[in-house]
């Protein structure tokens, strides 16, 4: 291997739009959502689930205002940590920088949780083998680590072609249940105001914001884009409406297939094989067959994707001085932030042996515990991030229009901080833990942020020159765009 004290950059013009919206949607495992957890929000929301994205949608969307037009002017691999620091302050920038880091690492080590179980799963059916999940998960992470290795780019094609067949898998569910009359109940119900907007749905939507989880990785390569702000911009906005959109169809099919007087009851009765059941039901044998092959590499898809945004913040914090420099170190030839990754890739596997030697739950534990994690933790930073844009772009840019400084980022903000009280109070529904487990996990959470903070001012006090340089070379110099 080359040696690692490579340029402290990433490389440049790397990504185009398509690059950033397929890492993007990748990462959040479309296939997986569907079949895995959309299960888990009918039975909290019933038939009213399609509208509770769609309702997601128009929250993230007026959060992507104010998230992309102060992107114009802080542009970072660490984008929470750089953004928070320039509305709110160095401290709460580094408390929110270590807290992405534990909510990135929690939502990607989940991953190996889903990975390792579906691939045991699959192989024993298919060969008659029955090999322990961390086996699959730790070639999982090898395989991760070493794409990761190889950069931006490599990434990005395989996380295309994954993430195209998932779309077209779930495409192809919609076509045979649409041709074939679903239940017979074409109702539109699921998208009634009075259906989705009421008090008994605040579980339903504590999970559907999940669905959006990790669409902020667009600024995070932000500095890898080819074209700028602009490419940046309009990936997100895509990924947005994609996301709202698709989900709620895709949702909304399965809505059409079971029945919206049925949907809760069915979630209930079986709520692992709810969605393939209606494969099972409406699709030909083979579907099925492939559905289960691609929900594999959802699994994966998401891992790679998730494994760049993780060691991506590390890297930031490395050429920060935040965490030791060594981290904010890129490979001479691929420019991927490798020492970052690497670290990634060893804690992931350690966290899976420790699994694999205590015999404990990868499903409880990883899965469900780790997305909690990452969970809890990316609500509570778009919540930050949100106060941070108004504060930064009123005081600073009072040019940009009140619509893209204030009210679109403050709306999000009250917005997001009472799903944040939702994701809090519905937290056991998450984890599917006890007092103890949640408490544990929200410590952790709470830990990390505090950490983060203090770092941050014990170096005013003992380096105040370094303290000053924090997050200060990121501010884009171009000329910006018209507000």
């Amino acid at each position: 291997m080359a040696d690692s004290s490579g340029p402290g950059r990433l490389a440049a013009d790397a990504m185009g739009t398509r690059d950033l919206v397929f890492t993007v949607l990748a990462a959040l495992a479309p296939l997986t959502l569907v079949v895995a957890l959309a299960p888990l929000h009918f039975l909290k929301g019933g038939a009213a689930v399609p509208g509770g994205y769609i309702v997601a949608g128009i929250v993230m969307t007026l959060f992507a205002v104010g998230f992309m037009t102060m992107a114009r002017y802080v542009r970072n691999a660490g984008a929470f940590y750089a953004m928070i620091s320039k509305g709110l302050g160095r401290p709460l920038g580094s408390g929110s920088a270590t807290l992405a880091l534990l909510a990135y690492n929690g939502l990607q080590i989940s991953c190996y949780g889903a990975l390792g179980l579906y691939a045991a799963d699959s192989f024993a059916r298919y060969t008659g083998l029955d090999l322990p999940w961390w086996l699959f998960a730790l070639a999982g992470a090898a395989l991760v680590g070493y794409l990761g290795f190889r950069g931006i780019h490599t990434s990005a094609r395989v996380l295309a072609v994954l993430l195209l067949a998932e779309i077209a898998i779930l495409v192809v569910l919609a076509v045979f249940v649409i041709a074939k009359g679903g239940s017979g109940d074409t109702s539109f119900s699921s998208f009634a105001p009075g259906e989705v907007l009421t008090p008994g749905n605040g579980a339903m939507f504590a999970l559907v914001f999940g669905a959006f989880m990790g669409f902020e990785a667009t600024a995070i390569f932000s500095e890898e884009a080819r074209g700028g702000i602009r490419t940046v911009r309009r990936a997100t906005y895509i990924a947005v409406g994609f996301i709202a959109v698709f989900y709620a169809f895709c949702t909304w099919i399965v809505v059409y297939a079971v029945g919206a007087d049925q949907i809760s009851a069915a979630a209930e009765n079986d709520l692992e094989g709810l969605v393939i059941g209606v494969y099972e039901a409406f699709t030909p044998g083979p579907v099925s067959a492939v559905m289960e092959i691609l929900l594999l590499t959802s699994a994966f898809a998401a891992l790679l994707a998730l494994h760049n945004a993780a060691n991506r913040y590390l890297f930031s914090l490395g050429r920060e001085g935040l965490v030791p420099s060594v981290f904010g170190k890129t490979h001479p030839r691929t420019l991927a932030p490798h020492v970052a990754g690497n670290l990634q890739t060893a804690v992931a596997m350690i966290v899976i042996v420790v699994w694999a030697v205590f015999s404990l739950d990868p499903y409880l534990g990883l899965l469900l515990w780790g997305s909690s994690l990452g969970f809890s933790g990316i609500i509570a930073l778009w919540a930050l991030c949100a106060v941070a844009v108004v504060v930064y772009l009123r005081r600073n840019h009072p040019e940009v229009g009140l619509w893209r400084s204030t009210v679109a980022p403050g709306l999000s903000a009250v917005a997001l901080i009472v799903v944040l009280c939702l994701v809090l109070a519905n937290f056991g529904l998450l984890t599917g833990g006890g007092t103890t487990t949640n408490t544990v996990l929200l410590i952790l959470s709470v830990a990390a942020f505090a950490g983060g903070v203090i770092s941050a001012i014990s170096l005013r006090r003992r380096a105040p020159e370094r303290y000053a340089a924090l997050s200060a070379a990121e501010v884009e110099s171009a000329v910006p765009e018209p507000v």
